[in-house]
């Protein structure tokens, strides 16, 4: 049975095989025919007739049309040139040809979109005059096509339009194997011509009209056929990209429907400019939206939310796209506390980022200092449970202080240390760096006696695994000065707890603590920028230095809001 099976299995893809052959050979021959007939018809025209409508050449032939052949309709899309042959000179070559049109290609392609197997065929003949060329009043129209090196760009579609000659053109073409289309006998027109180039999956470049609403000044206005001129116009598309649009904090949690702005830096007019693409958009509650389609070009986005300051952005705003890509551009966003400065630190030579670098503000009773690519994390209150375990001995009834717990006498213990283990903090991602804590008040009473309040570290990736350790990143040793340097082992994890020793000689006294910061570089810490809050208004100095830089400085007037400022770095 499996013999036979397969043997009839065999015999129907062949007799299968045989009834499309059968039906593809009569689409064709039909095609054929149709293509057959159209060429003879076009033979039997007079020479001036022989073109398309709307087209350059202008005739009476459709540019498409519907026949139909036997049991076949067919589309028929047909494509008339002039030809300009270089055998006698070319239209401002040399020799100069002032009959430059001096036979006609006709490309006809019969397409059949409802055959079972569709199929399409295209039959490609001249048309040459009977008589002598003679000079002629029209011009010619090179259109060329580049992506974004410069390269030509093959079969980009091209649309010319042009209401105020007689007949009108509206014409839809191809570039060739060289991103060129060559039109060749155009009827002169000053700035009548707008011609649109674009290609699917490719952006799109066009000319405008001088004096149009929104941009009375085009860079690129209609193109202008002089006669026995060519007329060359250059047009720039490369294949779209995607951007992809953030917001979130220093620790990766997403910042919902922030309103933002954007805006290319490709010009399509002067006096007023008008910017190619700027439009305002809004993130979805998940904190991001991918725009699509998008042409190479340099961004600038902004935002409009008030009640944030920008931390940074990642990467550096403004934002290059190139073709053909998806490129991520992340919004990084804290609470306002206003006034605020954003400090950017780039390299006066590339314009990139310095991450690293030490930045000083200062002014009349102010001076603060922080560091590029590092953001802080601090707790302030552990009440209401906001910790993970404690020994039992600790207070935490009161919002903002962590003190040993009285006991039954109203006296604190002496013969006991007490510990709190903190909640998970989140750094956002495994890519850290925890250079150091602190903790305040930074001096305890000296009743209570040395270290009578130390810390202890833990740092991992699962957020299970917690190996609390000290400065020489073991579990014997603790963190008892603040400022306090953290061990390097402790980087390039997500996931951080610290763990509080108390103690107290002195019955009467207790050490207190009111809060604990870490300072890190995570995912989501802009590397190269860093905000400064709750400024007093007024002038300051801001003083950069960096690793292999000369230092640099630099004035700023504060004001109220958010503000910012970029200071450029020389290498040694």
């Amino acid at each position: 049975m499996a013999i036979v099976a397969v043997l009839f299995g065999g015999i129907y893809l062949v007799y299968f095989s045989i009834i499309t052959a059968v039906a593809n050979v009569s689409v064709r021959s039909a095609e054929t025919a149709a293509v057959g007939n159209e060429i003879e018809m076009i033979r039997d025209l007079p020479y001036d007739s022989v073109g398309t409508v709307g087209g350059v050449p202008t005739g009476i032939i459709p540019q498409s049309q519907t026949v139909t052949m036997g049991s076949y309709n067919f589309i028929l899309q047909t494509t008339i040139r002039n030809i300009d042959d270089p055998f006698d000179g070319t239209l401002g070559g040399n020799p100069n040809d002032t009959a430059p049109a001096d036979y006609k290609m006709v490309s006809i392609t019969a397409l059949c979109p409802l055959c079972d197997n569709p199929v399409s065929m295209t039959i490609t003949t001249t048309v040459a005059p009977k008589n002598l060329e003679s000079a002629t009043q029209d011009g010619s129209l090179f259109i060329y096509a580049l992506d974004a090196n410069g390269i030509g760009v093959p079969g980009a579609t091209v649309n010319v339009v042009n209401a105020s000659v007689t007949p009108s053109i509206d014409l839809t073409d191809t570039t060739n194997a060289s991103g060129v289309l060559e039109l060749v006998g155009v009827p002169t027109s000053t700035q009548g011509y707008w011609i649109s180039v674009t290609k699917p999956g490719y952006s799109t470049d066009q000319t405008y009209p001088v004096g149009g609403a929104g941009n009375p000044n085009p860079i690129k206005p209609n193109a202008t056929v002089v006669a026995q001129t060519v007329t060359a116009i250059t047009f720039a598309i490369d294949r779209t990209s995607s951007l992809a649009v953030s917001a979130t904090d220093d620790r990766c949690n997403a910042v919902p429907n922030e309103s933002f702005s954007i805006a290319g830096a490709k010009l399509i007019g002067t006096s007023p400019d008008v910017l190619k693409f700027s439009t305002t958009t809004t993130m979805g509650a998940n904190g991001t939206t991918l725009m699509q389609n998008m042409e190479w070009d340099t961004y600038t986005l902004s935002l409009s939310d008030v009640s944030r300051d920008l931390m940074g952005t990642i990467p550096l705003d403004p934002v290059t796209v190139n073709p053909s890509s998806t490129q991520a551009f992340q919004f990084v966003l804290e609470p306002a506390a206003d006034p605020s400065l954003l400090t950017t630190v780039t390299d006066a030579a590339t314009g990139a980022g310095i991450t690293g670098a030490s930045v000083t503000m200062s002014g009349s009773g102010f001076s603060e200092t922080q560091t590029t690519g590092q953001a802080t994390v601090s707790q302030t209150d552990w009440s209401g449970g906001q910790y993970a375990s404690q020994s039992g001995g600790m207070d935490t009834s009161v919002p903002g202080v962590l003190q040993l717990l009285v006991n039954a006498s109203g006296t604190f213990p002496t013969s006991v240390t007490e510990w709190l283990i903190s909640n998970t903090i989140d750094l956002g991602g495994s890519s850290s760096t925890i250079p150091w804590m602190s903790w305040t008040p930074v001096s305890q009473p000296s009743q209570t006696g040395a270290g009578s309040i130390a810390f202890q570290v833990a740092a991992n990736n699962d957020d299970a695994t917690w190996n609390f350790v000290g400065p020489d990143g073991t579990s014997g040793t603790y963190f008892t000065t603040t400022p306090s340097t953290l061990p390097v082992s402790l980087s390039g994890n997500r996931y951080l707890r610290y763990k509080v020793f108390m103690s107290t000689q002195d019955q009467n006294y207790t050490p207190a603590l009111t809060g604990v910061t870490f300072g890190f570089s995570a995912n989501c810490v802009p590397p190269a920028q860093t905000l400064f809050t709750s400024l007093p208004q007024g002038t300051y100095t801001v003083s950069v230095s960096a690793a292999n830089y000369n230092q640099n400085s630099t004035t700023v007037s504060v004001g109220p809001g958010f503000q910012s400022s970029t200071v450029p770095l020389i290498h040694l």
